[in-house]
């Protein structure tokens, strides 16, 4: 006994069924995607925001404003013994108002006022002249030197004349000097290389971000010199030769929870072992590096066992056939097809090392250290540190520095990311 043959009525109907069911699945798929491309949309809007902000902020640092004018150097008020004991920028301002046809009262006040113009920068450059020329006594010369951080931000528009004068740090006064000086040819614009080749100063014209970069750069050396290899190792026993039970069990929950511990107990971790029991200098590059490295341990663990467990089991049941020990085939063959993983893992937690601010702070970082560290031992800043301790500055200067010192930072971590994606690929393109 056979079935019907379906009707042609019953046939049309179920080929209108699949074809809506099929409509509907190529609908959802569709919508799927569009969801897909909109958050990928509402993210990069947001990091171009981001960017755009701090882009926005920071870039009138990367360029300043120096005074080039001439000084007569009066050897009633110089020492040629001790020139740095006169006041050369008291020296420059009387000069100047001179040059403007300006008197001063008795008390000196605008002979102040045109002081605070200029950068302290400038007794320095011009007691070096002398200095280094004893002859310049009694000439004039020209004497050039940043002008003062209120000074600078008039001439990138930060500062107007237009606001109340009780709402800004420069008199209508000082505004007009500037403008003189600015007329006749002494103030001009430059890229802002102090920015790069300065460390750390209370006066934000002289700040730059040098010594925080060497801090940052000797603190992530001393971590990957520590964790790569211990993170690496740890990672080749528990994945290749550990055997299989609850002790191994509960090391692998806590590197797991490890992973997940907010940056501020490692800083505490740090403090507690590193400063208060081992005592080693607070703030120095070895004690950043060490806790750093504790941080980024269960993050390289983890990836390094993650490029492990991807590689095809093949391989080492094929290297041991072929009579490899275990140990020959770990090292021979497992770990360095799982090398492009094992690198990626590592310079990218070595790169959120990089940005974390807590555990700095609480090893004594927040502190304002102006000279560049040339040992492991000095004390010294990072960039994290350096970007919060700026931005919590009255001055209004340092708040572009905030931003620039930011940009340092991100640059600086692209580069990472970026070596790390060519050593990847290099390691790929060798295995």
């Amino acid at each position: 006994m056979t079935d019907a043959s379906p009707t042609p009525a019953a046939t049309a109907a179920r080929t209108d069924r699949l074809r809506a069911g099929l409509k509907r699945r190529y609908a959802r798929e569709g919508r799927f995607k569009l969801y897909g491309l909109l958050a990928i949309g509402v993210a990069v809007g947001f990091l171009l925001l981001l960017l755009g902000r701090i882009i926005e902020q920071g870039h009138t640092a990367f360029y300043a404003h120096t005074l080039t004018t001439p000084v007569y150097m009066d050897p009633a008020r110089i020492d040629q013994g001790y020139p740095q004991g006169t006041n050369f920028e008291l020296l420059v301002a009387e000069q100047q108002l001179a040059r403007f046809g300006i008197a001063d009262d008795a008390a000196g006040t605008k002979a102040l006022a045109m002081r605070s113009l200029f950068s302290s920068e400038l007794k320095f450059v011009a007691a070096e002249r002398v200095a280094g020329n004893p002859n310049v006594i009694g000439q004039t010369i020209p004497i050039a030197a940043p002008l003062s951080d209120d000074a600078d931000l008039y001439f990138k528009d930060e500062i107007s004349r237009d606001t109340p004068a009780t709402q800004r740090r420069l008199t209508d006064e000082q505004i007009d000097w500037l403008d003189r000086m600015e007329a006749s040819g002494h103030v001009s614009a430059h890229f802002n290389t102090g920015l790069f080749t300065k460390g750390d100063s209370t006066e934000p014209e002289l700040a730059g971000v040098l010594g925080a970069i060497v801090g940052s750069a000797l603190m992530l050396m001393i971590t990957a010199v520590i964790a790569i290899p211990l993170g690496v190792g740890a990672a080749v026993y528990l994945e290749e030769f550990a055997p299989r039970g609850r002790l191994t069990d509960l090391i692998e929950v806590n590197i797991n929870n490890l992973a997940a511990v907010p940056s501020i107990i490692y800083g505490l971790l740090g403090l507690t072992l590193f400063i208060n029991w081992m005592h080693l200098p607070r703030a120095s590059p070895l004690v950043g590096g060490l806790v750093l490295a504790l941080m980024a341990l269960p993050t390289i663990i983890i990836a390094t066992r993650s490029s492990l467990k991807a590689v095809p089991p093949s391989i080492r049941e094929a290297a041991l056939a072929m009579g490899a020990s275990k140990t020959q085939t770990v090292f021979q063959h497992t770990l360095p097809l799982a090398m492009p993983g094992v690198m990626t893992g590592s310079i990218i937690s070595m790169a959120h090392a990089l940005g974390e601010t807590a555990p700095l702070l609480l090893i004594g970082m927040v502190s304002f250290i102006p000279g560049i560290p040339t040992s492991l031992i000095e004390p010294t800043g990072a960039l994290p540190s350096l970007v919060y301790i700026w931005e919590n500055a009255s001055e209004r200067a340092f708040h572009e520095r905030t931003a620039a010192a930011i940009l340092v930072l991100l640059t600086f971590m692209i580069i990472m990311n970026a070596a790390a994606i060519i050593l990847r690929r290099r390691f790929e393109r060798r295995w």
